[in-house]
C-alpha cells in the first residue's frame, strides 16, 4: 500500500510539473530527485521519465559520464545500445545509430541546450570542437531514429541532445586535471557565480592535448597528420526577469587541430575554429509557455586545400499550451539562414533559407496510455551568388534558384499495461536535406585548360533523402530482482539515398569548353531491419550491471547504373551486424569501480581508392577506479582499449586505436 501511495505521489508531482510546464529554466535536479531517475523535457516540452517518452531514448546521467572514465563524448556514446563508432584518429571519431556510419557522417542532429553543434557545411559533427566540458554536462539524451518533427532540422538517424547544468539551480564549481599515456594532458575549470539575487552565471574553460596514434602505413604521410589539441571557453548566464520569465544568454568559442578523415577516406590536417552566441527567453503567460530563441554559429574550417567559412543564423519561437490535464499542444516556427563560401576555388557563396512551422500534440488518454503526434514542414529556398570558374559545367546562378518542401512526422504511443509492463510504438518520417557541400560549395578544379582534366562540383538538383521508420518496444520491470528487461523491433527505409563522389565514375561528360565532372546523386533505396535486447539492474549493496546487443540487417537497392560501393554508400556491407555492451560497477563508501566491454562484429570499410576492405570483429575493455574524498577531491585512474596496445577499429589501412591510461585529480565545491 505504501508503495502505491509513493507512486501516486510521484505521478502527481510529474503531472504538476507538466501542467506548469516550467517555462523558466527547468530544474532537472529537483525532478531527478523526485523520481529517482533522470527526466527529459526534450520530446514534448513537458517533463517525462525516459521510459514514458514517445521516442526511443536513453539518458546518460552526469554520474554515468563521471564513472565512464572517458575523456570524450564519442567514447561515452559508444557504450549505448545501438550506437556505432568509427575511431579514425586519436581526436576524430564518427558516430551513428544502428549502422549507416561513414566518414563525415551527416545523419545525426547534435544539440547543446537546443543549439545545433553539428557543422552545417558537411552536415557532420566534429566532436573534438564541441565547446563543452564533460564536467558541466547534466545529461546526454540519445534518441534513435528519425525525429525531425520533434527535435528539428536533419534529425534522420538520431539525436544527441547535450544538456548542461543550469547556473540558476546548479552551483557547479570544479577544477580538474588529467595526464596519461600517449602524451595526454587536459585541464578544465568550471565556476558558477551569483550576481545579486536575479542573475546566475557559469563560466568554463578547458584545454587538452595528446599524441596522434602511431602510424605504420607508409601511404599516410606525416604531412597528413597532426597531434590533436584543443582550447575552449563558454559562458552561460540566466537572469530572472520576473517570477514567470527567464532570460538565458550563452556564448562559446573553440579552437582545435587534429588529423581528420575526409569524405574520400584520406587523412588531412584539420584546423577548426568555432564561435557561437545564443539568447533565449522563457515565460509563463496567459497564452501558454512561450520560448523565443535565436543563435548564430560561425565556423572557420581548414583542411588544405579546402577552407570553409560557414555562418548559420537560427530564430525560433514556440508556445506550449496545456488544455486541461490530458492535452498538451506545442506550436512552433523556425527560421534558418545558412551560407558558406565556395572552396578551394573561391569567388562565390552557396546558401539556403528555411521556414519551418511545426505542431505537436500530446494526449494522455488515460493513466495507462498516452499518444504523441508531431508534424513539421521545412520550406527551403536555395541560392548561389558570385562568379564561376573556367570550365565549370554550370555557368548560371539561376540553376540554384530552387525550392524544396518536405514534411516530417513523428507518432508515438506509450502503454503501461501493468505496473511492470510497458509498450511503445513509434512511426517516423524524417528528411535529410542536402548539405551545402553537396549543393555546390565544393569546387575542385584541375590546373589544365578545359576540357583536359576532371573537376569535382556540387549538384543543385540533389533531392533530400527521406527516412521512414517503425518501432515497437517492450520493457518489463523485475522489482524482485531490482532489474529491467527490454526488447525492441525496428524497421527503416531510406529513399533517394544521397551518394558520395566517385572517382571511378564520370557524372557529367566534358564539352569543348568544360571539364568532365564528378558530383553527388540520389542513387536508390536502403532498408534496415533489426532487434535490440537489453537488461540492467543492481545486485546487493553497491553493485550495478547492464548488458545489451543490437542486430541490424541492411539491404541497399541502387538504381541502374550506380554502385553503392563506388558511390561510398554501401551501408549493407559497411555496417556490422552486431554491436554489444556489458558493464559492471560497484560503489562502496568512498570507492567506485566500473568496467565496460564493447564488442563489434566484422564489417567492411572503405579505402582511399573507393574499394572495400574487411575489418575483423573486435572487442574493447575499459575501466575506472576512483576514490572520492569527503572534501570534494576525487582521485581516479581509468583506461581505454586495454585489451591490446593497438587495434583495428575503423579500417585496416587507417591509424589503429591505441591503449590509453589516464590519471585524474578533480576538486568540486
Amino acid at each position: 500500500m505504501k508503495k502505491h501511495i509513493l507512486l501516486a505521489g510521484a505521478a502527481a508531482g510529474l503531472a504538476l510539473a507538466a501542467t506548469t510546464a516550467q517555462a523558466q529554466s527547468i530544474d532537472y535536479g529537483s525532478l531527478e530527485q523526485l523520481f529517482n531517475e533522470p527526466v527529459t523535457t526534450s520530446a514534448t516540452g513537458s517533463p517525462q521519465r525516459s521510459t514514458e517518452a514517445p521516442v526511443d531514448m536513453t539518458i546518460i546521467s552526469a554520474e554515468d559520464i563521471k564513472r565512464s572514465g572517458a575523456a570524450d563524448i564519442p567514447t561515452i556514446l559508444s557504450r549505448v545500445a545501438g550506437v556505432d563508432i568509427l575511431p579514425f584518429a586519436a581526436g576524430a571519431s564518427e558516430i551513428s545509430v544502428r549502422g549507416y556510419n561513414q566518414s563525415r557522417s551527416p545523419r545525426m542532429l547534435v544539440l547543446i541546450n537546443g543549439r545545433q553543434v553539428y557543422l552545417d557545411h558537411f552536415g557532420y559533427t566534429d566532436w573534438h570542437t564541441l565547446p563543452v566540458a564533460l564536467e558541466e554536462i547534466r545529461q546526454i539524451e540519445l534518441v534513435r531514429g528519425p525525429n525531425s518533427a520533434l527535435f528539428g532540422f536533419n534529425a534522420v538517424s538520431g539525436v544527441v541532445n547535450i544538456i548542461t547544468f543550469n547556473p540558476k539551480f546548479d552551483a557547479t564549481n570544479l577544477v580538474s586535471v588529467q595526464a596519461g599515456t600517449l602524451g595526454y594532458n587536459a585541464a578544465t575549470v568550471v565556476k558558477t557565480l551569483k550576481l545579486g539575487e536575479m542573475i546566475s552565471v557559469r563560466l568554463s574553460a578547458g584545454t587538452d592535448r595528446q599524441d596522434e596514434w602511431a602510424n605504420t602505413n607508409p601511404a599516410i604521410t606525416p604531412a597528413m597528420l597532426s597531434d590533436p589539441w584543443g582550447v575552449r571557453a563558454s559562458v552561460d548566464a540566466v537572469a530572472e526577469l520576473s517570477p514567470k520569465a527567464d532570460l538565458r544568454v550563452e556564448g562559446s568559442w573553440s579552437n582545435s587541430g587534429q588529423s581528420e578523415m575526409l569524405s574520400g577516406y584520406t587523412y588531412a590536417r584539420h584546423r577548426v575554429q568555432t564561435s557561437s552566441g545564443k539568447v533565449s527567453l522563457d515565460a509563463d503567460t496567459a497564452f501558454g509557455t512561450i520560448q523565443a530563441q535565436a543563435y548564430v554559429n560561425n565556423l572557420d574550417s581548414r583542411a588544405t586545400p579546402l577552407h570553409y567559412r560557414n555562418t548559420i543564423s537560427v530564430a525560433k519561437v514556440q508556445d506550449l499550451l496545456k488544455i486541461g490535464t490530458a492535452h498538451t499542444l506545442r506550436l512552433g516556427l523556425e527560421y534558418r539562414d545558412n551560407k558558406v563560401n565556395t572552396t578551394p576555388v573561391e569567388g562565390a557563396e552557396v546558401g539556403y533559407s528555411v521556414w519551418a512551422p511545426s505542431v505537436m500534440w500530446n494526449w494522455v488518454v488515460n493513466p495507462k496510455l498516452s499518444v504523441t503526434s508531431a508534424v513539421r514542414l521545412d520550406s527551403l529556398t536555395l541560392k548561389r551568388t558570385g562568379v564561376f570558374p573556367r570550365g565549370m559545367p554550370r555557368q548560371s546562378n539561376s540553376d540554384w534558384d530552387r525550392s524544396i518542401e518536405e514534411v516530417s512526422v513523428n507518432l508515438g504511443a506509450v502503454f503501461a499495461a501493468t505496473d511492470r509492463d510497458t509498450f511503445r510504438a513509434t512511426y517516423a518520417r524524417g528528411v535529410q536535406a542536402p548539405t551545402l557541400v553537396e549543393l555546390g560549395s565544393r569546387q575542385v578544379f584541375p590546373t589544365t585548360a578545359p576540357p583536359v582534366g576532371i573537376a569535382t562540383v556540387g549538384n543543385p538538383t540533389l533531392q533530400p533523402a527521406i527516412v521512414t521508420s517503425y518501432g515497437l518496444t517492450y520493457e518489463r520491470a523485475l522489482p524482485e530482482l531490482n532489474a529491467r528487461l527490454g526488447v525492441k523491433l525496428f524497421q527503416q527505409l531510406t529513399e533517394d539515398v544521397k551518394s558520395g563522389v566517385s572517382r571511378l565514375q564520370i557524372d557529367v561528360p566534358a564539352t569543348a569548353t568544360t571539364y568532365a565532372a564528378l558530383t553527388y546523386f540520389n542513387i536508390g533505396e536502403s532498408e534496415m531491419k533489426g532487434v535490440e535486447l537489453s537488461a540492467s539492474g543492481k545486485l546487493g549493496a553497491g553493485f550495478r550491471w547492464s548488458a545489451d546487443t543490437t542486430y541490424t540487417d541492411i539491404t541497399d537497392t541502387p538504381i541502374a547504373g550506380y554502385s553503392p560501393v563506388r558511390r561510398q554508400v554501401a551501408f549493407g556491407e559497411t555496417s556490422p551486424k552486431y554491436r554489444s555492451n556489458l558493464a559492471v560497477g560497484w560503489t562502496g563508501g568512498p570507492w567506485t569501480a566500473d568496467a565496460n566491454v564493447h564488442h563489434v562484429s566484422k564489417f567492411n570499410s572503405y579505402t582511399s581508392t573507393q574499394t572495400l576492405e574487411p575489418v575483423k570483429a573486435y572487442g574493447t575493455f575499459a575501466g575506472r577506479v576512483a576514490y572520492n574524498r569527503a572534501d570534494g577531491v576525487t582521485l581516479a585512474v581509468s583506461g581505454q582499449n586495454l585489451l591490446r596496445e593497438q587495434q583495428v577499429q575503423a579500417k585496416t589501412t587507417a591509424l589503429k586505436s591505441e591503449r590509453r591510461i589516464l590519471f585524474s585529480v578533480s576538486k568540486t565545491w
